[in-house]
């Protein structure tokens, strides 16, 4: 058996939903639009709702593996019991994935209240991430044949 920890950080995964819906809000021409769109320090509340709406949903995709979770000063993280043939180099591979879901979950949540066009295509992006995260925790390298001298 092979554990690993994946780490997210919260103020990193909220600057990156900020950029997100600036960016969206920014190119639409319309500074309504923009406002509406772009999150701010007063959506904070709305924010730490969804974020705890994602880790459940991590929680849930991830509950086969999971052996804990624990959040400390805005770090979440996520410890999995994995396959000893787990390739232990997808690990960054999969904290990014994480993040992303992380990202894009909550964006798509905001986007039901402020721009619902949108939403469903970010969700859906969402649950590719936690799927990849999924793949490739549940990934076995080949076994190496033993060489003797």
């Amino acid at each position: 058996m092979t554990d690993i920890a994946l780490t997210v950080n919260k103020e990193s995964v909220y600057e990156e939903v900020a950029q997100t819906t600036a960016y969206t809000g920014a190119k639409m021409d319309n500074e309504l639009a923009y406002n509406r769109i772009f999150t701010t320090d007063e959506d904070k509340s709305m924010l730490e709702r969804f974020w705890n709406e994602s880790k459940n949903t991590a929680c849930n995709s991830l509950k086969k593996i999971l052996l804990n979770e624990v959040e400390r000063e805005g770090i979440y993280q996520l410890s999995l019991g994995l396959s000893s043939s787990f390739d232990e180099a997808l690990t960054e591979s999969m904290e990014r994935s994480l993040f992303s879901f992380f990202v894009m979950n909550i964006t798509a949540k905001w986007y039901t209240f402020t721009n619902k066009e949108e939403a469903t295509g970010y969700a859906t992006e969402a649950a590719t991430y936690m799927e990849d995260v999924m793949r490739k925790a549940f990934f076995k390298k080949r076994p190496i044949r033993p060489t003797y001298n």
